[in-house]
């Protein structure tokens, strides 16, 4: 499937570098430095592993911690596989959950995915225009990589659509993962942001700048986009749910 087909990405990635001002040919310099870096290293091989067709995304928004301790008490985490968006891997940590997958740009807290990539987690690792300098400085420290970017793939680069770590996770779990149930956890879309996404705050709960409050409109409007086109998947977000699960 050609990557124009995911929830008309390339229409969404024209309106994102124009709202943005973002450069293509940045995106496609720091995706060819990553496929060549994966080239060395290798391309992780998804169909080695076994995964629930129920999975449940966390991202880094501030209701992450209530809903990771919402879940333990609702669920069996067995039955789900465990999608973290970046800095959402620190928050599960920290209540002793390994996350099957990280979906990451490398500009979350690196100590937690190094640590959590150790002990099993699978990465979706995504390159665009501004972070070449952490693909070079980390990919080289990770292992069970799958690379990802937002300009039309090549190489071994993968494009399954989304723009924020949170939506992209979504869009990896929809096309990638096929899943069938998709729970969201710490998905706010507020004017807020956590320590979790991003680490340089100094405080728990933080304002969101401008330029983080339109990635976040973009992330909601690209995961409601979604769930008007697959509507044959379950996908709720437990911020708008009435009831547990």
């Amino acid at each position: 499937m050609e990557y124009e087909s995911y929830n008309n990405w390339d229409k969404w990635y024209e309106l994102i570098c124009d709202d943005f001002g973002f450069d293509n040919k940045m995106d496609e310099s720091s995706a060819d430095f990553l496929n060549n870096m994966i080239i060395e290293k290798g391309k992780y091989n998804l169909s080695n592993l076994s995964l629930s067709n129920k999975c449940i995304v966390f991202g880094a928004g501030p209701s992450i911690k209530k809903h990771i301790c919402l879940i333990k008490q609702e669920v069996n985490l067995k039955d789900y596989t465990l999608i973290a968006a970046d800095g959402a891997t620190e928050a599960l940590l920290e209540e002793d959950i390994i996350p099957t997958i990280i979906v990451t740009d490398l500009d979350g807290k690196i100590d937690s995915i190094i640590k959590s990539n150790k002990k099993g987690s699978i990465l979706y690792v995504h390159a665009h225009g501004d972070n070449m300098d952490k693909l070079e400085k980390y990919v080289p420290l990770l292992e069970n990589i799958i690379p990802t970017t937002q300009a039309k793939p090549k190489g071994l680069l993968e494009n399954y659509g989304g723009f924020t770590d949170g939506d992209r996770a979504v869009h990896i779990a929809v096309y990638a993962l096929n899943m069938k149930e998709i729970i969201l956890a710490g998905m706010d879309f507020g004017d807020l942001v956590t320590r979790y996404s991003r680490p340089e705050i100094n405080s728990q709960i933080g304002k969101a700048d401008d330029f983080k409050k339109l990635k976040l409109l973009y992330a909601e409007k690209l995961i409601n986009s979604l769930k008007k086109e697959k509507t044959q998947i379950t996908i709720i977000n437990l911020i708008d749910s009435k009831k547990d699960f």
